[in-house]
């Protein structure tokens, strides 16, 4: 009997359960015995490697042979009428950003064990940060709408907790208060909508909403769809929420803000794939596909220009996060196989790459004590393995071949030129001019911080700066590794990971006939009910020849933008003062002038032709928690008022 339970136990059914209960079971025993420095880490380590390995675990059955894990608290599966009780299911999509939140989670874990050994309370950093990692999963896995809502408020407090748990740091307290005003009003949403779907259907069961929702007509389901679409716009950061990603950025540690971009974000563009590919079935309507799409566009230009514009090295990098994300909102807007598919490449390898360059930002604050560029430089000869491993991040997320960055842009760039050519609208071929721009001022804005970082003249403050320690490293070598890896085999993580993720968002009907029994949602929608045989994924491949010309023509473009909008400011000198040898190449016009770039002054061309743009934008983002609140409410009122017109 023993072996037979222990069979049971180790059953993959309960895997997704254990992924998220070692999480909270984590945070529960380093309350009781964190204050050993040993056994807290073990502990952390444990929980986050055993969850990983569970959900590596569940890649053959759910991947590879295309199966659902529905799991019903006590063991109770209802045989008809409303489904009551907690329960959760697991199907290819979830799957998907279960791994990459057990994957940043991990990696961020023990980064951690070496950036915050010099920190005060560090239990209740460890306590926080599995409560975060076990409210993501718990949302990503939960087959329930209530239980989504519960878990969107475990992880927006313990983000709120570790955005000010560096509470010195200027503008910590600051941020977090910001972000959990701004971050209580997305949960409003998402409860208030989840409130109208139940008085609408009587269930919150989302594999039977699914069966119930896309038949109910009325005003109510369109207002309880736009709650919840603009509830978790607010997790994902999107435009007009991209604020608190910076603000929240800038004050937390390192390790969080990894979780942050690549976890935090990821959840939120979840939640509105379920939303409107499951439970509200409406990608197939135009107006739901230009919101998306429009969305996704403005968040990606608004957010590039925004980075190009700052000082701070982890702001720089927030708002590269919102514009990245913008790349994958965009791609799942199209409504098609291969933007789909494209999209969620792209999430991963945004959780990837955006990962890395956070972790070499900390490990850049930790040797130095600032991200000011303006302050930084030369830290090339002081901290080469971390000066490579930011490299790699930067080429990723700039599009540079081989890296993954390459492979998911293209994919995006192919998919919405293929939509435009479908419809005929050249709208959308002007989504790809405006990813393609956004790449090349990404490119551009990462040639700025890498001569303002780790090139230049090394500043007497940062010549005591050293190499990180090797724990650092490995996690930093860890996400390297994975950019370069998806980067070269794009054909395999299409084949086993973003496309049956992809697939399983198309095919509603095998969600719910997983939860329930195979036939029910036949049954329950008739002929209508979705299914995904017809989904096709066609490409012209990455490595294909033609795509160099477009590199060729990228690369053409941010040199360009380098060289024409760019104005190296004189430093003038005493005449009586000898200038050093080593600065005779920037000689120009007289003897006494020479020029230094310096991150402040790299793009002052580009910035003072656009200065009336930019003037706007610093005026609209005043800082103000009362203004960014403003924006969330307009921001409801626009598409409320959008929504209830056209759909």
């Amino acid at each position: 009997m023993k072996y037979i339970d222990l069979l049971n136990f180790l059953n993959p059914q309960h895997f997704p359960i254990f992924a998220i209960m070692l999480y909270f079971l984590g945070a529960f025993f380093i309350v009781l015995f964190g204050k050993n420095r040993i056994a807290r880490n073990c502990i952390a380590f444990l929980a986050t490697g055993l969850s990983l390995t569970l959900l590596i675990l569940l890649v053959k059955p759910i991947f590879l042979d295309g199966g659902i894990i529905a799991y019903w608290m006590g063991g109770r599966i209802p045989a008809g009428g409303y489904a009551i009780g907690i329960a959760l299911e697991v199907d290819a999509l979830g799957l998907f950003f279960g791994l990459l939140v057990a994957t940043a989670v991990f990696v961020s874990c023990l980064y951690s064990f070496s950036y915050m050994s010099e920190d005060d309370n560090e239990p209740q950093y460890y306590t926080l940060f599995l409560m975060l990692a076990g409210g993501v999963l718990g949302m990503v896995f939960s087959g329930d709408l209530f239980n989504m809502f519960i878990m969107v408020e475990i992880l927006t407090f313990a983000a709120v907790a570790l955005t000010a748990f560096r509470n010195r740091v200027t503008g910590a307290l600051e941020a977090a208060f910001k972000y959990l005003v701004v971050g209580c009003i997305g949960s409003t949403c998402i409860l208030a909508g989840t409130i109208l779907l139940y008085q609408q259907a009587h269930t919150l069961n989302l594999a039977q909403l699914a069966t119930i929702i896309p038949n109910c007509h009325g005003t109510n389901v369109t207002v309880a769809f736009v709650l919840l679409f603009i509830g978790f716009c607010t997790k994902a950061f999107i435009v007009p929420f991209h604020p608190l990603a910076a603000d929240a950025h800038g004050a937390a540690p390192a390790p969080v803000s990894v979780l942050i971009s690549g976890v935090l974000t990821k959840s939120g563009i979840y939640g509105i794939i379920r939303l409107t590919f499951f439970l509200f079935q409406m990608m197939n309507l135009g107006a739901v596909q230009f919101w998306l799409v429009f969305l996704g566009s403005v968040s990606m230009f608004v957010c590039v220009t925004m980075a190009l514009a700052q000082h701070d090295f982890k702001r720089l990098l927030a708002f590269h996060s919102i514009s990245q994300i913008g790349y994958v909102l965009t791609a799942v807007g199209l409504a098609t196989a291969l933007g789909a598919s494209a999209g969620l490449y792209h999430a991963m390898n945004h959780t990837l790459f955006k990962g890395l360059l956070f972790l070499c930002a900390g490990a850049v604050l930790h040797e130095t004590g600032t991200t000011d560029l303006g302050k930084l430089g030369g830290l090339s000869k002081k901290m080469p393995w971390t000066t490579v491993l930011f490299l790699i991040g930067a080429a990723s997320i700039s599009g540079i071949p081989p890296f993954n960055g390459f492979a998911s842009k293209w994919l995006i760039y192919q998919a919405t030129y293929e939509k435009a050519v479908e419809t005929g609208n050249i709208g959308f071929a002007f989504v790809t001019i405006v990813a393609l721009v956004t790449s090349t001022l990404t490119l551009a804005s990462f040639v700025k911080v890498t001569q303002s970082v780790f090139f230049g003249q090394l500043p007497k403050e940062c010549e005591n700066a050293k190499e990180v320690s090797w724990g650092m490293r490995l996690a930093m070598s860890i996400l390297a590794i994975l950019c370069t890896l998806t980067g070269l085999f794009p054909n395999a993580v299409q084949k086993f990971l973003t496309q049956p993720a992809a697939r399983t968002m198309y095919n509603v009907s095998q969600y719910i006939d997983g939860m329930f029994q195979k036939g029910y949602a036949v049954q329950e929608m008739g002929m209508s009910a979705p299914e995904a045989a017809a989904v096709r994924f066609e490409t012209v491949g990455v490595w294909n020849p033609g795509n160099w010309l477009i590199l060729l023509l990228i690369a053409l473009l941010s040199i360009c933008i380098v060289a024409v909008a760019s104005k190296y400011d004189a430093v003038r000198q005493n005449k009586s003062e000898k200038v050093e040898a080593k600065y005779s190449l920037f000689y120009g016009g007289e003897p006494t002038e020479f020029s230094q770039v310096g991150g402040g002054d790299l793009f002052w061309g580009f910035k003072h032709n656009w200065r009336h743009y930019f003037s706007f934008m610093h005026d609209l983002h005043s800082g103000i928690v009362n203004d960014y609140s403003l924006w969330a409410v307009v921001a409801l009122a626009l598409a409320m008022v959008y929504a209830l017109i056209v759909l």
